[in-house]
């Protein structure tokens, strides 16, 4: 495996309290070493990347898309979703278990990790909490993780069943994993397509109203609460209601691990977005009204949200261009996410880019167990993301690398662009120069 030298760069590693410039060599998939700028002592021979100008951080991990195989291969593989990710800086992602079948065995957890899968990064499994994705028997906890599955979750699904979950949090507590859990009470969203509110009512759509979401959330930490001995970990997947951002603060505050994730298109976007049925606003959580917008705001800024995931969720150009009421749930994300997160989080809401950069690694990787990823540190994989802070563009979906295109972002203007993608030492996306 060739070294590779980067030099010149302002280092950011929020995990190991690094803000400085930096030289940088990879070595065997590692970060070998670390250096003032012109001191690194093991560089020759290395292949060298100018990074004058540039912040390199460790890779970003997104703990929650949709890469579609097995079973769906015409909305999105794991090589073209891999892909899209590398162009994104991403250097893991977390593949979640509504393939086709659904990954609920070690058999597939495996299948999708192996080499012949063409992966561009890091795949991490999310393996389904229950069989079949159904809501009524756990799976073998024990045997997902020694096949490499990072947590159980159902999501698309909730688990609905008081002792089904309890039993699922239980299991995954002794077996030191986290329950993802897609909060939604499916008895009060029902034919729902968008978020209940004045937009619904004036389009004449049915609505899911928030309780939908926060009851399950808060159900979900009553049963944590009644397991607290085990230290049971709930973390809740594309969280957007304000009621259950309040649901997580207080079950923090009581001691409990109950975490969360947002998704960019829930704190930049709101039912409005809507327009005149416009299907590429349609996902699951709905876009929200404005209050709850501003709520997930303010949960990022004040350090509830733990994470910033995209819910990348493919879908095939003609699956969306049907009635509002008949399309699939979902965007794409894994090339806009950083860029949003530049544009807003830091540039107009002036949040620290350290914070962001962790919102997007080092949080991830902790709340996944992922040791060694999330950091630059000596010894630490390698795997970095280089990209230019100032640089503004504008995002066209047919230019990505992703197979789908069904985005909400199309035409808006992104702030910060990739330069080098490199996964455990290996450059997985280099921009056009």
């Amino acid at each position: 495996m060739t070294a590779i030298a980067i030099l010149g760069g302002h280092l950011m590693d929020p995990s190991a309290g690094v803000d400085a410039k930096k030289d940088l060599l990879l070595k065997d998939g590692r970060v070998a070493e670390i250096a003032g700028p012109g001191k690194l002592k093991g560089a020759a021979g290395a292949e060298k990347l100018d990074a004058s100008g540039l912040i390199v951080a460790p890779g970003l991990i997104d703990m929650h898309v949709h890469l579609r195989e097995p079973g769906q291969e015409y909305k999105e593989t794991i090589a073209t979703g891999t892909a899209a990710a590398a162009a994104g800086g991403f250097t893991a992602v977390a593949a979640m278990p509504n393939t086709t079948p659904v990954n609920d065995s070690p058999e597939l957890t495996r299948w999708m990790q192996a080499p012949e899968r063409g992966a561009a990064v890091r795949v991490f499994p999310i393996a389904a909490a229950t069989r079949g994705s159904k809501g009524e028997a756990i799976n073998d906890y024990a045997a997902l993780r020694a096949a490499g599955a990072v947590a159980v979750s159902d999501d698309g699904h909730p688990i609905l069943k008081d002792n089904v979950m309890r039993e699922a949090l239980t299991a995954a507590a002794r077996g030191g994993l986290c329950v993802i859990q897609h909060a939604e009470d499916t008895r009060l969203s029902q034919g729902a397509s968008m978020n209940l509110g004045a937009v619904s009512f004036k389009l004449g759509l049915r609505g899911m109203p928030s309780e939908a979401e926060s009851s399950i959330v808060e159900r979900d930490i009553r049963l944590v609460a009644e397991l607290r001995d085990l230290h049971p970990h709930l973390h809740v997947a594309h969280l957007s209601t304000a009621a259950a951002l309040t649901a997580v603060r207080q079950a923090r505050r009581n001691g409990l691990r109950v975490t969360c994730e947002v998704a960019p298109h829930h704190f930049l976007m709101t039912d409005e977005h809507v327009g005149l049925y416009d299907t590429h606003a349609r996902m699951n959580p709905p876009l929200r009204a404005t209050a709850d917008r501003e709520a997930v705001i303010e949960g990022i800024l004040d350090g509830v949200v733990d994470a910033i995931a995209t819910d990348h969720a493919p879908h095939a150009m003609h699956e969306k261009e049907v009635e509002f009421e008949y399309a699939p749930n979902g965007i794409i994300g894994l090339e806009t996410a950083l860029g949003l997160s530049m544009r807003w989080l830091h540039g107009e809401w002036k949040m620290p880019l350290g914070r962001v950069l962790s919102l997007l690694s080092a949080q991830p990787a902790a709340l996944l167990g992922l040791k060694g990823r999330g950091t630059l540190a000596a010894g630490s994989f390698a795997d970095v993301v280089v990209f230019d802070p100032r640089a503004e563009w504008v995002y066209r979906a047919m230019e990505g690398k992703s197979k789908a295109k069904n985005t909400p972002f199309e035409g808006w203007t992104m702030q910060g662009r990739v330069r080098w993608t490199i996964c455990e030492g290996r450059i997985a996306y280099a921009a056009a120069m």
